[in-house]
């Protein structure tokens, strides 16, 4: 397994996002949210890069021009990068030998060994990872190019999962990011936003081509594509095999944050439906059953079961003898 994940790492591309995120962790903490701070970065680069346009009525070369300003070919985007290390944005930060990956051990967790977790930030008041920003503008932009190649919003949609399922996901850290996949296609929604009007619904295009240069119809905003989908707490992944059992025991560690704030764990069901329906062409993983309103009893335990719940976790968690490395988080 070791071999395998050492050739991941080289032949993977670089535009793969480094981290996982964790949003059960240090989630009852206070963070600012960032929408605004995020929103003024994004209209500040459409506004430059339509002062100085001189490509004529290209769509894609605009598209291709905001990917280059904020998005980039690297392990982690501009903006995203930007935001990791700029204090005008809230952060909960969480090192990984606190995380919800804490004592997994290398073979399972892969990639997330080597590059640690990424930040969790509050975007349209909802706790998302940095990761998502972007999956929104460079798995989007891919997203939005394979939709104007096969004129099929379900064909880009199978290939997006795809990619979730191989490099980009279950093969280098075990997880199929349901996040990753809403992040891709709201990104590929923005791309589609910036030239046609009603894919926000109720709102026109961000540009307008006037014969002479774009105009700039509106402003982009953030809270047209983040919802709760994007939060790994509430749209939980799917863990492969080597990861699952590992993982569902260390989320059940988590019910005491849980049983002080529940609603912080939970959806409203009739927005689940909505966008469950949305959603329904991306090929998301049901994964209710790992989210903390079903892993926890409706009723805190007495204090003599919390600490029987945490002591399991402890001996569970503890490394068995075996071959090959048992190093862990």
């Amino acid at each position: 397994m070791a071999i395998v994940v050492a050739a991941a790492i080289i032949a993977a591309p670089a535009s793969v996002t480094a981290y996982e995120t964790d949003q059960f962790s240090n989630r009852s903490q206070p963070v600012e949210d960032s929408t605004e701070v995020l929103n003024r970065e994004v209209n500040n680069t459409i506004e430059d890069i339509v002062a100085n346009w001189h490509r004529g009525h290209n769509e894609m070369a605009m598209v291709n021009a905001i990917y280059r300003r904020i998005g980039g070919l690297h392990w982690v985007d501009k903006l995203e990068r930007w935001a990791m290390k700029s204090d005008e944005v809230g952060k909960l930060s969480t090192p990984r030998y606190r995380s919800m990956y804490s004592k997994m051990p290398i073979w399972s967790v892969r990639f997330t060994f080597f590059f640690g977790i990424g930040t969790t930030i509050r975007v349209n008041d909802e706790l998302i990872g940095s990761d998502k920003i972007g999956h929104f503008l460079s798995q989007g932009r891919k997203y939005y190019r394979r939709y104007i190649r096969y004129g099929s919003e379900a064909r880009a949609a199978k290939r997006s999962a795809y990619t979730e399922r191989a490099i980009f996901g279950s093969l280098t850290t075990g997880t199929y990011s349901n996040a990753d996949l809403v992040a891709n296609f709201e990104g590929y929604r923005f791309y589609r936003s910036l030239f046609e009007d009603d894919i926000v619904p109720g709102k026109p295009a961000i540009l307008r081509w006037d014969g002479g240069g774009w105009i700039i119809q509106r402003p982009f905003e953030w809270t047209d594509f983040v919802n709760e989908y994007w939060d790994e707490a509430l749209n939980v992944s799917h863990f492969d095999r080597l990861l699952y059992k590992r993982m569902r025991k260390r989320l059940i560690t988590f019910c005491p944050q849980y049983w002080e704030s529940p609603a912080t764990y939970t959806m409203d069901s009739q927005s689940e439906l909505e966008l469950q329906g949305r959603y329904a062409h991306l090929e998301l993983r049901d994964t209710r059953e790992l989210r903390l309103d079903a892993l926890c009893p409706v009723e805190a335990p007495r204090a003599q079961d919390e600490e029987l719940m945490a002591s399991t976790y402890r001996r569970q968690a503890r490394p068995r003898p075996r071959r090959g490395s048992t190093r862990s988080f």
